[in-house]
């Protein structure tokens, strides 16, 4: 069985103060039942892990350089989000790949970095709504995961994140049934290309404007393992009910 995974991603958002509320949502959940992880700020890394050391709530970056070391002014290894307390780190997040102009190989090439140097990584695809509209999602998402997951991955530490971009905190949702076409079809896709039983321990999340109002219903949806969740993390009182609702769906 994949363990669900509440994940929380503080984007650019929190200083010092923010602590807090990781120790709140921490507290709230001091014997989960489900994986917790919250993303903030590299800024705040160390902290947060310090934080919540001894807690259920692990802590991960929001993107890494594809090289070990060397002369990236600005950038942040793998290895280094490791060594500040980090278990996983998120990749190709649709703001990336649009602010940044981030490619698939790209993101690819971060994950193998990732998984390297022992950190879970999770992987972002997503349609824009032209795309959706176009009737193009299901090619694009699968050209997304075509190329941006590695060969030769062990499944447990990969998780992939299904993000529409046009539903990233603009309030609107895909329907249900939408959810499902694509989560279904990323299952298949990996089955097809990494087998039954390494396919089936990658954990697929679904991303954008999930909120505690509409949480359980998305997590009764087929191979929906979970959330990558944005604005929703950044209190416990958001936050919180998003992972009961996930415990409850895990049974």
């Amino acid at each position: 069985m994949r363990r669900k995974l509440a994940a929380g991603n503080w984007k650019m958002n929190g200083t010092g103060e923010a602590l807090t509320a990781l120790e709140a949502i921490a507290g709230a959940h001091p014997a989960a039942t489900v994986d917790l992880l919250i993303c903030p700020p590299a800024t705040l890394l160390y902290r947060a892990a310090q934080a919540v050391s001894g807690s259920r709530v692990r802590i991960g970056g929001q993107d890494c350089h594809a090289a070990n070391a060397g002369a990236h002014t600005g950038d942040i290894s793998a290895s280094m989000l490791a060594d500040a307390g980090a278990s996983a780190v998120i990749l190709g997040h649709s703001e990336r790949r649009a602010d940044h102009g981030e490619t698939d190989a790209q993101v690819c090439d971060k994950a193998r970095a990732a998984l390297d140097a022992g950190l879970i990584a999770i992987i972002c695809i997503g349609e824009t709504l032209a795309q959706r509209e176009a009737g193009q999602t299901l090619d694009v998402v699968c050209a997304q995961l075509a190329g941006s997951v590695p060969d030769g991955i062990d499944g447990s530490r990969v998780v992939i994140a299904y993000e529409p971009v046009w539903a990233i905190g603009t309030g609107l949702v895909p329907t249900l049934e939408q959810i499902a076409e694509v989560h279904d079809t990323l299952r298949q896709q990996l089955i097809g290309r990494f087998g039954s039983e390494t396919a089936e321990a990658i954990r697929l999340l679904y991303g954008g404007s999930v909120k505690p109002g509409n949480a359980a219903e998305i997590f009764a949806v087929s191979n929906v393992d979970g959330a990558l969740v944005g604005g929703a993390s950044l209190t416990a009182a958001d936050f919180s009910p998003i992972v009961t609702a996930l415990e409850q769906a895990a049974g």
